[in-house]
């Protein structure tokens, strides 16, 4: 089932007059803040968290922000299949302004059946009382082996997005994977090796590629790395996980760019 559900990728926001309040800048991440993600297809177990800016949102002397996401999901036939009232959040604009980035996560069910999905979220100024809407679809894949749930961030336990990356930072790269195979007799344990690379904007190698191999359970945090940003540039994360068990192979790939720091 889909177990929590706010907004997701490739929505479309209605269109809002001068002075009303506008979602731009929407875009599906890998994790809040992260690198984009362009498909709209998600795998039982998998995630999506979209990205977006908040234009006109009203905040009071101190910088304080309130306001509210109510999300809808229909299946094809228009059955409502999830739906969540809309809960308030607070946010601080400490540099001024009335423009706010906010995110919010697509959280797929290890058993959500396969089919294509229509999303309708709500996003409501709660001091003005006005709204903006974002509708869309997705589709559930059917269960299979792959590399899901991706995030990064600038800790090792995933708390602290980043945005903007530049030389000196450290990058953290998370996820899981899914859908592997187990070994027919004894502790029926997983054999999965995952292979990490990272390729310059010629889909050159930066260096030898390192892996690693998974011979027990497999923990939910499966897919977990420290990434050094040495150098500026622009740089694909190329993630490859095989299953030993059932000669399966999945590919993910993560795009970045990192900045010079001056």
């Amino acid at each position: 089932m889909l177990t929590t559900v706010t907004l997701l990728a490739a929505l479309s926001a209605a269109p809002g007059q001068a002075d009303e309040l506008k979602l731009t800048n929407v875009r599906a991440t890998y994790g809040v803040l992260g690198p984009k993600r362009t498909e709209r297809k998600v795998l039982p177990g998998d995630n999506i968290v979209l990205t977006f800016d908040i234009e006109g949102i009203t905040a009071d002397a101190n910088g304080k922000v309130t306001y509210s996401v109510a999300t809808e999901v229909t299946d094809k036939n228009g059955k409502v299949v999830f739906s969540s009232p809309a809960k308030p959040r607070e946010a601080l604009n400490a540099l001024g302004g009335n423009s706010l980035t906010a995110s919010a996560n697509v959280d797929i069910g290890l058993d959500q059946p396969a089919g294509e999905y229509t999303l309708k979220g709500v996003v409501t100024d709660l001091a003005t009382k006005k709204s903006q809407t974002l509708t869309g679809k997705f589709e559930v894949l059917p269960k299979a082996f792959g590399i899901a749930r991706l995030s990064t961030s600038a800790d090792a336990d995933g708390l602290a997005p980043c945005g903007v990356l530049g030389t000196g930072q450290s990058l953290w790269i998370h996820g899981a994977v899914l859908g592997f195979g187990r070994e027919a007799g004894g502790q029926k344990q997983p054999s999965v090796t995952l292979e990490i690379s990272v390729l310059d904007d010629k889909d050159k190698p930066t260096v030898k590629s390192f892996s690693t191999t998974f011979g027990k359970d497999v923990p939910a945090n499966a897919v977990h790395f420290l990434l050094p940003l040495n150098r500026p540039g622009k740089f694909t994360i190329k993630l490859t996980a095989t299953d030993k068990i059932t000669n399966k192979t999945t590919t993910q790939s993560l795009p970045i760019v990192v900045q010079e720091s001056k």
